[in-house]
């Protein structure tokens, strides 16, 4: 630090031309500032300045100093900005992964508040990802925010609740079960039905199976795979799915909510609980006030 405080106190006098009035500007005594600036030459070997009673010129190696001393000055500033502004966690990179029904709904409005509050953070999402894959990319350190279903057994991760979703069937437009208000999951027993794949270790997968099973009788899956809303659109049957879903408009089907008894299923934040970036901290709080916003539901 004492290098900066002799370049500071050089470029004051440079710039002034008198050592009192430098002394002023940087509200020092004026013997010390005349010190920093002797050590300075000294250690530099060349004299910078032509001192007179009544003024201070450059010679011309001090006024090609001055010019590399402002340059560094600014520099330093620079970095002490920026050191504040990653501090207060308004500057850094950010992947965020999400689930499906967060990808339609969520997303939109999430990367609307990031961008708007957190300017300086580089922000990027990977959507349509289930719980396990986003599990495995926190661990790799391929995501840093995962918003995911339960449940989330890694001691190395910190989960966050954020909101309970109701579930909902999706059901062909001309599917019997269409026209009903609601539904119970009694209602879906010999029903055909899609799910997330087993083989790629769908929380939503789980979730089914177990509502059926409590309900009495083993569901009937027809189809297994990664995105389920289409085919129902195409008439291969009916999936439960997350409320927000329903974002998502898709022509062809309807969404009739599952009720006796009302159903629910969790969204959670997860990150790697050794990540303390603030602006990682900074972006999991903006993604709990949104999801709690009834339109972030």
């Amino acid at each position: 630090m004492d290098s900066l405080r002799q370049l500071r106190s050089f470029v004051a006098v440079a710039e002034e031309k008198h050592f009192g009035r430098a002394a002023e500007r940087l509200h020092i005594a004026q013997p010390p500032l005349s010190q920093q600036v002797r050590r300075l030459e000294a250690e530099l070997g060349v004299e910078l300045l032509v001192r007179t009673t009544r003024r201070v010129d450059l010679t011309p190696a001090g006024a090609a100093y001055l010019q590399r001393a402002r340059a560094i000055l600014a520099a330093v500033d620079d970095a002490a900005h920026e050191a504040r502004r990653a501090a207060a966690g308004v500057v850094g990179h950010l992947t965020i992964g999400c689930v499906g029904s967060v990808t339609y709904s969520l997303l939109p409005a999430l990367a609307r508040r990031l961008s708007e509050d957190l300017p300086g953070v580089d922000v990027s999402f990977r959507g349509e990802m289930l719980a396990a894959p986003q599990v495995e990319a926190l661990r790799e350190g391929a995501i840093d925010l995962a918003l995911l279903r339960p449940p989330v057994t890694d001691g190395s991760l910190v989960a966050t609740p954020l909101r309970r979703d109701r579930l909902v069937v999706a059901v062909p437009e001309d599917h019997p079960l269409a026209a009903r208000r609601r539904l119970r999951v009694a209602d879906l027993a010999g029903v055909d039905l899609i799910v997330h794949a087993s083989d790629r270790r769908s929380a939503m997968y789980d979730v089914v199976r177990g509502l059926c099973r409590d309900a009495g009788f083993e569901p009937t899956v027809r189809h297994e795979v990664g995105e389920t809303s289409t085919l129902v659109a195409g008439g291969l049957g009916v999936a439960v799915v997350p409320e927000p879903v329903q974002a998502l408009p898709l022509s062809g089907v309807v969404y009739v909510p599952l009720t006796r008894p009302t159903t629910r299923v969790d969204l959670l934040a997860a990150h790697r609980a050794d990540r303390d970036e603030p602006h990682l901290r900074a972006a999991l709080d903006i993604v709990r006030r949104l999801a709690a916003e009834p339109h972030g539901r």
